[in-house]
């Protein structure tokens, strides 16, 4: 993905008024968000709780709105980030956004499969949800951020 302080300067792909996109995410904490998510799909999974599916999609919207304000950032700025100190470079915020709109999408639709008892939609929205976090936590391949950048890419390609 761009990141802010290489290929992205000034931080144009970061979006213009908010304060997370001016300063960026850190991209261990993003990739640490995705392992607890992983997990909780997981969890999700295995148990089939419509209910705990319900609970990361709302960590996915209060994330959506804004990176740093969900509970996951919150855990790692508390026990991770004093042992590692500040990352060299950031990560726009937009393409992080997006990829956790992405992700609420799925948990919802997960949700609403388990708990009105179309359990293969659950499944099916939940593995689509692991896939995706999995891909973060294990490589830094954030599949949300990358189509993100690439519907950017083609409405500009198409604009000029």
């Amino acid at each position: 993905m761009d990141r802010v302080s290489s290929d992205d300067p000034h931080g144009a792909l970061a979006g213009k008024n908010s304060e997370a996109s001016s300063h960026g995410t850190r991209p261990r904490g993003q990739r640490v968000a995705a392992a607890l998510t992983s997990a909780v799909i997981i969890l999700v999974l295995a148990t089939g709780s419509g209910w705990l599916a319900l609970a990361q999609a709302v960590v996915f919207a209060i994330t959506a709105l804004d990176p740093r304000k969900g509970p996951y950032a919150y855990l790692y700025r508390l026990l991770i980030l004093p042992r590692l100190g500040p990352p060299v470079e950031r990560e726009p915020a937009a393409p992080v956004r997006f990829a956790q709109s992405v992700g609420f999408t799925f948990l919802a639709v997960s949700a609403a499969g388990y708990l009105t008892g179309l359990t293969t939609l659950g499944v099916v929205a939940a593995a689509f949800g692991l896939l995706a976090a999995f891909l973060n936590a294990a490589f830094g391949l954030c599949l949300g951020c990358e189509a993100y950048l690439a519907l950017r890419r083609l409405t500009t390609a198409r604009s000029a």
